[in-house]
């Protein structure tokens, strides 16, 4: 009967997503028991909020976000940054700079995958680990990934049972019987994922328990100065930019060359 190897296959993906998933959460659950304590005594920087919301390419983000409403850069709708102040006031600005070159003027998104990766925002995530408030880089599955893994299994169950049950009848084999047997890895995946939405959520590819916790104390303060705004940009991107003209220079894609 090939439904039951279609059946063990989908125990298989079901089985060892959510064992993953498990382990993940006791990883976390135990290195925020042990850094916990130590994150409580402090404040996140802007930079270390970006880093810890969106990694390394938000870092960049709200840096240039910064220095064009200090008028210190000009973002371009049309997609280009120009440097108006060549002097950085730290060195995720410099970095920027840097990244721009020594014309003064570049494109916005070779600046922005150029500034992520500058060693200013590798040194933050390094300080970031050890503080107990980011995911180390290589780390062993984090919950976030070991969640979409488990997403992904329940929907390969699914397949799975749906291509069983769309095989000839076998002798003596109900329907009923095979969608029976499949409902039960698809109920573990299911469940797992019900499971960790509750004790887990939300879950970040970056920030460990304890910088998430750090950054849902952020969303409480009061709003209205322009560190606020930074700080709105810092955790949810430039979708938080409320200027039209600003938004449009990040979001502007190159339409293709024509003679």
């Amino acid at each position: 009967m090939f439904w039951v190897l279609l059946l063990l296959l989908a125990w298989a993906f079901a089985g060892t997503a959510c064992t993953r998933l498990c382990l993940a959460a006791v990883r976390a659950a135990a290195v925020d028991a042990r850094d916990a304590p130590a994150a409580q005594e402090r404040d996140l920087t802007l930079y270390e909020a970006a880093f810890l919301s969106g990694g390394p390419a938000r870092v960049a983000d709200v840096t240039l976000v910064a220095m064009a409403r200090q008028r210190r850069l000009l973002l371009a709708h049309t997609g280009w940054a120009t440097v108006v102040d060549p002097r950085g006031r730290d060195e995720m600005e410099r970095s920027v700079i840097g990244a721009i070159g020594p014309e003064g003027q570049s494109r916005i998104a070779p600046v922005r995958a150029r500034a992520a990766g500058a060693e200013a925002v590798r040194r933050l995530a390094d300080g970031l680990v050890r503080a107990g408030l980011a995911v180390p880089e290589g780390a062993a599955t984090t919950v976030g990934a070991a969640v979409r893994q488990v997403r992904a299994a329940a929907l390969a169950v699914a397949v799975l049972g749906t291509t069983a049950l769309l095989l000839p009848v076998q002798t003596g084999t109900p329907r009923l019987l095979v969608a029976a047997w499949f409902a039960l890895p698809l109920t573990l995946a299911l469940s797992c994922l019900a499971i960790a939405r509750f004790e887990v959520h939300p879950y970040s590819r970056w920030a460990s328990p304890a910088g998430q916790r750090l950054l849902s104390a952020l969303a409480g303060r009061p709003d209205g100065d322009e560190r606020s705004f930074l700080t709105s940009v810092a955790v949810r991107g430039i979708r938080a930019i409320g200027e039209p003209e600003l938004r449009a220079a990040f979001t502007h894609r190159d339409q293709p060359w024509r003679e």
